[in-house]
């Protein structure tokens, strides 16, 4: 399948930080905001998304202040690119199906961690899955924003400008 073809399919929309997604499942639990950390208010168990990266896009460095486990479904390999703590060095993980490669079928990206992801030079789309829990909302997504990241990483100013698609003014 293509990706316009998959986007017709799933019913997917643009999503703020880049690819397009449709939520699958929203749990009907939910979690008292007391019982959950960091988070101001009341949160569903646990949320799914269908998230499709085609060729030339990506998804912008952002946070979550929930945990986020992304899964791999159809398509070509994409690469993730995780900053954990300020002044260290940013790790890259690669999402496929090519495992004795290293690739990854599932991978958790841990609550406030900055990341995002874009397929590999060549791939022409990679549909992905999401979770996360406490379940996604909008209230506790951060999309990065250039100098701030710069100045929490600043010996990787040049992979902050590409992943954010910001740079010097």
């Amino acid at each position: 399948m293509t990706p316009e073809e998959l986007i017709v399919r799933y019913g997917l929309r643009p999503h703020p930080e880049g690819g397009f997604f449709r939520e699958t499942y929203r749990s009907p639990v939910l979690l008292p905001a007391s019982g959950v950390p960091g988070l101001p208010g009341d949160r569903t168990l646990s949320t799914a998304i269908l998230f499709l990266l085609p060729h030339g896009s990506r998804s912008c460095l952002h946070r979550l202040r929930s945990d986020e486990i992304w899964h791999f479904y159809l398509g070509g390999a994409l690469e993730m690119i995780l900053f954990r703590e300020p002044g260290a060095r940013p790790d890259s993980v690669i999402l496929g199906q090519d495992i004795a490669a290293g690739q990854h079928v599932q991978y958790l990206v841990a609550a406030n961690t900055w990341f995002g992801a874009a397929p590999l030079p060549g791939v022409e789309y990679c549909l992905v899955g999401c979770t996360v829990s406490p379940g996604f909302d909008f209230a506790d997504f951060e999309l990065g924003r250039r100098e701030e990241l710069a100045r929490q990483f600043p010996s990787h100013v040049e992979l902050i400008d590409q992943w954010t698609g910001e740079t010097a003014g």
